[in-house]
């Protein structure tokens, strides 16, 4: 039953949320969800569960390969709520490799590219600094209790809540991660183009944003360790930058700890959108362009039937 729902915000107000100031504020509510769950979790894994005395001791985490599913599972659901939330207005984007993707290859306005961009920033920055305000107390207790390099009394550990960082079997070079980036941003690209197509086997029953997460799942167990799975350069910038002023220094900005990766801040930003446009083109060579001329020529062969029956 439809229940009329009426405005917080007077009517005469409200006409300027109607077209492109509306669609940023969506983005920016949808990358806080975002942020605020996937970090969330990351926040449990490694500061909140030790601290609250549910392992074996203060520091200890990502024992076993069931902890990284828990990552894997936290951003999935965070993915999912966030298209939930903004996909009625804005159409989700939560991604600047998504938006850049869609206005080269799907007619998204260029005009509205870089007011999406600053807008999943902005909101993946103020869901760091949710987290953080929520869970600073079990960081800073992580971080007193690790042994190692600190950055003003910070740890890499605990940066891992909000950034992201190299494996350190690339030993500090940044080609191993920028191909990373973009393999596993192709793959988001692609896999969302082909759950959206609506000439494709597209999903019903708004059940679109349920299967995103399950990509971001897949990303995860497949390609995460390498480098953290950003693939979306808001999720990985906006956090980094509330990190730099929250004390983490050069492990936020310029993304550097000695020995071990430097200047890393630019991979996670450059490789998305580069694999997002890769993974949107990729889909429409393989399996757009043949669902196009099949829809020119009126053609509907029988699905999966490679030549007409006798």
């Amino acid at each position: 039953m439809a229940v009329e729902i009426p405005p917080l915000v007077k009517p005469s107000r409200l006409r300027r949320r109607g077209g492109l100031w509306g669609e940023c504020l969506a983005e920016f509510l949808g990358t806080f969800v975002l942020i605020s769950f996937g970090t969330g979790v990351v926040a449990v894994a490694v500061a909140g569960l030790p601290g609250s005395g549910r392992t074996s001791g203060p520091t200890t985490f990502f024992i076993s390969a069931g902890d990284w599913l828990l990552i894997t599972w936290g951003w999935a659901f965070a993915v999912v709520f966030g298209v939930y939330v903004a996909g009625g207005v804005s159409g989700a984007h939560i991604n600047p490799a998504v938006t850049l993707a869609f206005a080269v290859r799907r007619k998204f306005p260029w005009v509205k590219v870089i007011p999406y961009w600053i807008s999943q920033v902005v909101g993946a920055f103020v869901g760091a600094a949710l987290v953080y305000g929520v869970y600073h107390d079990a960081i800073n207790t992580f971080d007193a209790a690790m042994k190692g390099p600190k950055t003003h009394g910070h740890t890499l550990a605990s940066f891992s809540i909000f950034g992201t960082f190299p494996a350190p079997y690339f030993h500090g070079g940044n080609w191993g991660p920028l191909v990373d980036q973009i393999v596993g941003t192709a793959f988001l690209v692609m896999l969302v183009v082909a759950l959206i197509d609506m000439r494709n086997t597209a999903v019903q029953a708004n059940l679109g944003p349920l299967l995103i997460g399950f990509v971001v799942a897949a990303i995860g167990m497949s390609f995460g360790p390498n480098a953290g799975y950003a693939i979306n350069p808001a999720r990985d910038f906006g956090p980094r930058l509330f990190t730099y002023f929250e004390g983490w220094g050069d492990l936020a900005l310029p993304g550097s700890l000695a020995g071990a990766f430097s200047d890393y801040w630019w991979i996670p930003i450059v490789g998305p959108l580069v694999g997002g446009v890769i993974g949107v083109l990729v889909y429409d060579l393989f399996i757009g362009d043949v669902l196009h001329i099949r829809a020119q020529e009126g053609e509907l062969p029988e699905v999966g039937r490679t030549r007409p029956e006798d």
